[in-house]
């Protein structure tokens, strides 16, 4: 259980999915968590749905707390940062889940002596798993990057970070996801296309992720291990895998997450105070 008051500034999926983890794991008494948004009707929701007190303002909530997440968007970064600036102290630890906003951004406004966490975390985390990567400044002490830590993990895994390597951590671990649906999409489709009923082709191809996944975090073999234990030669797999070959797979893969580390690094430049 921690010390601190913890506040969450704006209430949208990732801090409703933070806010049940963190209650789940229990970690904080729903008392000690409060939330702020401009939208009423997602403060209503998390007030109903976890029993945490709620405000309008951003700059009361951080008043009342001592911990601020901020979940909100990187274009809505600098105006809750202006908004709240003479309310934080260095008594405060922020954490920003923001992609593209460097800690730097943070702390020109809010000052430089302020503790300031930077994660990136997933959309798993909706279902506790997620993963996190978490990196911080000079003024953030271990006491803080354990709450940081404990938090996130409560929602998944974590790993800490040197800044530096947030944009591509953002390509990889936070669109990473919108990837791999896509790519889910498409062997629906085909399969579809094959004969198979449309719900039947969704249960076996999730499934078969879920599966897949589990294998590649339980097992001591590497991944390449892995594909070459279900490749026998001349059989299905391989012959599927050579069209991947032909196409140039690893390419277009590298291409998608060349464009989204690319996108991360210009949101910085585009926000950035």
């Amino acid at each position: 259980m921690f010390e601190y008051e913890l506040g969450f500034i704006g209430a949208g999926n990732m801090a409703k999915a933070l806010i049940n983890g963190i209650l789940k794991s229990d970690l904080y008494k729903k008392d000690r968590i409060t939330a702020s948004d401009i939208k009423e009707e997602a403060l209503k929701e998390v007030n109903e749905r976890f029993g945490i007190k709620v405000f309008k303002s951003n700059a009361e909530l951080v008043n009342k707390t001592r911990i601020v997440v901020l979940c909100i968007k990187p274009q809505n970064m600098k105006e809750v940062l202006e908004e709240i600036k003479d309310a934080i102290t260095d008594a405060h630890l922020v954490i920003s889940i923001a992609a593209g906003i460097p800690i730097r951004a943070i702390t020109k406004i809010l000052g430089n002596d302020i503790p300031v966490i930077r994660i990136m975390p997933n959309t798993p985390a909706l279902v506790q798993k997620g993963m996190s990567a978490i990196a911080y400044n000079d003024n953030v002490k271990q006491e803080y990057i354990n709450i940081a830590l404990d938090i996130f993990n409560s929602v998944g895994e974590t790993i800490v970070v040197d800044e530096q390597l947030m944009d591509v951590i953002t390509a990889v671990s936070g669109s990473g996801p919108g990837f791999i649906f896509r790519i889910m999409e498409c062997m629906v489709e085909s399969a579809v296309r094959l004969g198979l009923d449309s719900a039947d082709a969704v249960k076996l191809v999730v499934q078969t992720f879920v599966g897949a996944s589990f294998l590649a975090k339980e097992s001591k073999e590497s991944l390449s291990k892995l594909r070459e234990m279900v490749t026998s030669p001349k059989g299905t797999t391989e012959a599927g895998l050579q069209v991947f070959e032909n196409k140039g797979l690893k390419d277009i893969i590298y291409e998608a997450v060349h464009a989204a580390y690319k996108r991360s690094i210009e949101i910085m430049g585009e926000i950035e105070p």
